[in-house]
């Protein structure tokens, strides 16, 4: 297998891709070149290309006057990307039913098994609990989608799968709503596997819209805006933005 050379245009993104899936840099804030240049030790060169990148991705958006801002998401927003992420991945399981291969189903498997060691997890610290999962999780649905073997399908979701959000949604998740995940995820591969592709869409469809709902719940529940779920008190801002 082969690896992607580690570029400092590729380390700036995915430094300041993590920052910003983890709450570290926060929703509205500013994104200043030289700062974070300077905090991950790089010229501003590869952070501008990582910008740009992000900004292709949708989770960087720019402003005249302004520059590189984190994007924000309303509630609709949010209601919008799950509902549309709820189809095209139950339509990417239906067609994993028919066209997976040993290398996904490994793949699907190993993210399983990565998931479950999650869940036996005795972390002191919270994040790296949700860390793991969503690293397992993410396995686990990247899996699918190439058992899918849908080019076009796998661009739409990669711009419909909002990954900050998934992590956010994860660390409101308490220890029945991550045990129900993973049965989905059990439940989904089985599907998969027998080529039962319409069950495996059903279950599909209920698994990324029982996310949203813990996700909305947590919400209306605590009367939070959605950027407020960036809030993360245990770890630093990071030093690259401005209010």
């Amino acid at each position: 297998m082969t690896t992607t050379p580690s570029t400092p245009s590729r380390v700036a993104y995915e430094q300041i891709r993590q920052a910003i899936i983890e709450g570290r840099y926060r929703p509205g804030q500013r994104l200043i070149e030289q700062r974070i240049a300077e905090e991950f030790s790089l010229s501003r060169t590869p952070v501008r290309e990582a910008l740009r990148r992000l900004e292709a991705e949708g989770l960087v958006h720019s402003e005249p006057n302004r520059g590189a801002m984190v994007r924000t998401l309303s509630l609709s927003d949010v209601a919008d990307l799950y509902g549309l992420r709820a189809r095209l991945e139950a339509y990417a399981a239906e067609l994993a039913a028919e066209r997976i291969e040993d290398a996904q189903r490994e793949q699907i498997d190993a993210g399983i098994e990565a998931f479950a060691v999650a869940l036996g997890m005795d972390a002191a610290d919270p994040l790296d609990l949700v860390r793991a999962v969503d690293a397992a999780n993410g396995q686990i649905h990247r899996g699918i989608l190439r058992a899918a073997r849908h080019e076009r399908l796998s661009r739409l979701l990669e711009r419909t799968t909002d990954v900050p959000l998934v992590f956010q949604a994860f660390r409101q998740y308490d220890r029945v709503q991550i045990e129900r995940s993973h049965l989905f995820h059990q439940l989904i591969r089985d599907a998969i596997v027998a080529g039962d592709g319409l069950r495996a869409s059903a279950l599909m469809h209920e698994h990324v819209l029982q996310g949203r709902d813990v996700l909305l719940g947590h919400l209306a529940a605590n009367d939070t805006k959605v950027d407020e779920l960036f809030a993360i008190p245990s770890t630093r801002k990071g030093s690259g933005t401005d209010e």
